[in-house]
Formats: C-alpha cells, structure tokens, sequence
C-alpha cells in the first residue's frame, strides 16, 4: 500500500491546479479518495461524530448487498436449468457460473454507464466526485429481470443519474431514489421487458425445451390468476419465498440475504431500523385489514391478494429489498427520528395497497417508497414544526409559573 500511495502523491502534481491535467483532478480525487482516507479537513462548523467519510459508508452498503448478489447469481442459474427440467443434475458451482455469466455484464454496465456520466458531470462542474453512485450501481441491476437487454439497462441508468440525481444537483440533493427511478422508466419505457412470465428467467436458445414453463413471479400469478402454482416446477410456498428459489428480479427474491444485509447495515448505524420496523408494521397493518375485508373484494384475483395472510406479504416480491435497502436511503427519506417512523410505516401501507389495487403492476414497494420520497420533506416539516410548537409551549407554562 506504501508504494501505491508514493505513486499517487508523484503523480499528483500533474492533476493540481496548474498540472498538465488540471481538468481531469475530480477523476483522479476520486481514486485517491477511494483508495486512501480523504486529507481533506473541515475549516467551519465542524461536527464529525466519528472518522468514517462517504465512500467508507458506500463501501458497508455494498458489503450488505454481496449476500443477496451471490444467491441472485445461483438463483438466475438454478431457475434457468430448472425450466429445462434439469435442475437435480447442476450443482451448486454450475448455477453459479451461469448466474455470474448472465448478472455480471449487467454489474459492469451499471457502473461503466454510470460512473461515466458522473465523471462527465464532476469534470464539467469541477467539483469533486459523488459517491453515491457505488451504491446506485449495485441496486440497479439487483432489482432488474435477468433477461433485461443491456442496452435497456444503460439507458435506464442514463435516465436516473441525469434526470433523477444530476437535475437536483447530484449526491445528496436528489428528491428520488435514483435505482428505483431506473426501474420506473424501464417498466414504463419497456413494459414487456420487465413483466409477464419469461422475464423472470433467461431462456434464450432453449424455447423448444421450455414451452409451456411459467416463470412468473408469485405476485404476478396473484394477479393473472388469483391462484399459486404448486407443482414440481415452481412451488411457491412461504418456504421458498423466504430462501428465494423462486423467479424474481435478481436480487429481490430471497428474504434470507436481505436480512443478513440489513443486520449488517443496522450492525453499522447506516440503515434506519426504525424505517424498517415501522414499514413492516404498516404492512402487516394494511395486510391485516385486506384479511379481514377479503369477501368484499371486486374480482377474484383481488380477493387472492387481499386474502393472502398478512405475514405472508412480507416474503413476497421486492418489499423486503425494498423496506431495506432502499426506502432506508439516507438522501430520500424522511430525516427526523418521529419522521422516520412515519415515513416507514407509509411505505409498508401503500406498497400492500398498491399491490392489491393495481393488478396491472402488483408490486407495491417501489411505487410506495417513490410517493413517500416526494412527501419525506413534508414529513419532516411538521415534525420539526411541532417540535417547536411543543417547546413554546412548555416555555410559557415554565415563564407562567415562574410568574406566579
């Protein structure tokens, strides 16, 4: 590491104000930065709590997402050989590198694309690099379908690093969560790349082998049929749902790696616990209420979802994922403590709301956290007003009896 860091201060010079590629200094920074602690110190109003800085926080998030990223890559070869009917006969190395083989260029077109377009800013303005993308590019192709074309993929990370994070002035100041404003223009951009059955699973070059396979996600059976399949194909018991071996975005469907990511981001002080406890309380809340009203539903798959036990909603799709990695995002959530157990209890509400009364999109969870990023100010507004309003009160109780 000592000869790295010679290196990097020999080299410096050429990049400082005044070197042959000044322009270029917010790329090598954020190198730098990324290799070795930050020598920046602050000048005014400093309140460090301790010496962790971004990019080391960046790096914990992504640590958390590595379980859920290595059974997204079994899983995306486990569903693949398991519509070709040969499952049994792969083992746990041949799922995968067939998972890695599909996940992977994905991965690497988040960050190229968007890395790219974040350096592009970082020179124009000529301010330092944001960090916030090393989270963003992992998210991105976690909570696409495998079977998403590449080209798709980068024009969606396009769209939400320009029109959902630089408009606002990038890291920091964006109003949305930038990997689910990704997933919104693919869904409406390229509807019939992200729903339906076969997306789900990657079968290219074997459509002979696969007629009539359903690779459907357990929401989307809901909604198409009102029914879950339980043959020897896809069996979607509340097992399977909670260890993931079921078809589903990449790395969406365990709810097993989700849970060890958020003990590592509670475990850290990054991730809110309190956004994902209240979110799960607003959904069994919400799921609980539909239980009980379930004879009242409209259509039959409506009844399907409203009867499903409340517990049971939790497993399914993307709310897990969602509840922790990214309705916690620390940018678009709400800010004060009493804000965040608002805030997260309304994400859990809606996402089960949405999930039963939008049979065109049964998953909730990313429609829910986009509505509560756009009211989280809101949220904190009152909070921090009724705060003052409670202050002054007991101030002039306090001056009253003071008085007397």
């Amino acid at each position: 590491m000592k000869f790295l860091h010679d290196t990097i201060k020999k080299i410096e010079p050429n990049f400082e104000k005044g070197g042959k590629f000044e322009k270029l200094y917010p790329l090598f920074d954020g190198f730098k930065t990324f290799a070795f602690v930050p020598e920046h110190t602050a000048h005014t109003g400093a309140h460090l709590r301790d010496g962790i800085d971004l990019k080391r926080t960046m790096v914990t998030v992504i640590i958390a997402l590595i379980p859920a990223l290595i059974f997204g890559m079994w899983n995306v070869g486990y569903q693949h050989y398991l519509a070709l009917g040969v499952a049994d006969q792969m083992t746990f190395l041949d799922n995968i590198i067939y998972g890695s083989i599909k996940v992977i260029p994905m991965v690497i077109v988040s960050y190229a694309v968007g890395l790219a377009i974040e350096f592009a800013f970082c020179i124009y303005k000529g301010h330092q690099i944001n960090e916030g993308y090393l989270v963003t590019g992992m998210l991105i192709p976690l909570i696409m379908p495998v079977d998403l074309p590449l080209w798709m993929l980068a024009v969606s990370v396009i769209f939400a690093v320009v029109i959902g994070k630089e408009v606002f002035g990038g890291t920091g100041m964006n109003i949305l969560n930038p990997a689910l404003t990704a997933r919104v223009f693919a869904f409406f951009a390229y509807p019939s790349y992200m729903s339906g059955e076969k997306v789900w699973i990657n079968t290219a070059g074997s459509e002979s082998l696969v007629d009539g396979y359903s690779g459907a996600t357990a929401l989307g059976h809901l909604a198409n049929s009102g029914t879950l399949p339980t043959d020897t194909q896809a069996t979607y018991s509340a097992f399977n749902m909670f260890m993931g071996v079921i078809p589903g975005s990449v790395g969406e469907t365990s709810t097993l790696m989700i849970l060890i990511g958020a003990f590592i981001l509670i475990l850290a002080g990054i991730g809110s616990w309190k956004i994902m406890l209240s979110g799960v309380v607003g959904a069994l809340a919400m799921g609980g209420i539909f239980n009980l009203f379930a004879q009242y539903a409209i259509s039959p798959e409506q009844q399907a979802f409203m009867a499903v036990p409340a517990w049971q909603q939790l497993i399914m799709g993307g709310f897990a994922f969602g509840i922790v990695f990214m309705a916690t995002d620390p940018v678009s959530a709400a800010q004060t403590e009493r804000g965040k157990w608002i805030y997260g209890f309304l994400v859990g509400f809606f996402a089960i709301m949405i999930r039963v009364f939008n049979p065109a999109y049964p998953e909730g969870i990313m429609l829910a956290i986009l509505l509560m990023n756009v009211f989280a100010p809101l949220i904190d507004h009152y909070v921090v007003q009724g705060n003052i309003k409670r202050r002054m009160k007991r101030a002039e109780t306090q001056l009253q009896t003071a008085n007397a």
